[in-house]
């Protein structure tokens, strides 16, 4: 997809400040709790790229290619402050929603057509607000959303 892009030589090309190796959007679900070093984290969103991607690696395309990948990463959210350091063990501790992961969060967030049952649940779920009203206009509407703006950026609002 990217080839040998400068900016990939290393972690934090799009903006983490957590890196692991090993873990994807199909291994982690929301709400995920992991022990990592002394603190604990919980998956709280799917990452949604936006334009700023695009003028990071000088691509008019890159936010749109990494909404394609479903590569986008995730949020975590600190439940226990601690220490955390390069090589810090990683543990999960629990697993609320195995039904939900990264990967099927994203898929609901970016299919082109409406699936009111799925966006039904989404209101169950622990999302954070900003998602729970993107669902709830969704079902209000009948509509998805136009994505242009925020992948491609103001000019295309």
């Amino acid at each position: 997809m990217l080839g040998a892009h400068p900016l990939l030589q290393g972690p934090g090309a799009f903006g983490e400040n957590l890196y692991t190796r090993g873990l994807t959007e199909a291994d982690v679900c929301l709400g995920d709790r992991w022990r990592v070093g002394d603190a604990l984290l919980e998956v709280s969103q799917a990452r949604q790229p936006c334009w700023k991607l695009n003028e990071r690696f000088a691509r008019a395309d890159m936010a749109r290619q990494v909404q394609t990948s479903r590569r986008t990463g995730w949020y975590y959210r600190v439940l226990q402050e601690g220490d955390v350091w390069a090589g810090a063990p990683m543990a999960l501790q629990e697993r609320p929603f195995p039904q939900w992961t990264v990967a099927r969060l994203l898929d609901a967030l970016y299919a082109p057509e409406l699936d009111l049952e799925r966006l039904r649940q989404w209101l169950a779920l622990p999302l954070p607000p900003s998602w729970q009203r993107l669902a709830q206009r969704r079902i209000d509407s009948g509509v998805v959303e136009d994505m242009a703006p925020r992948l491609d950026g103001p000019q295309a609002a």
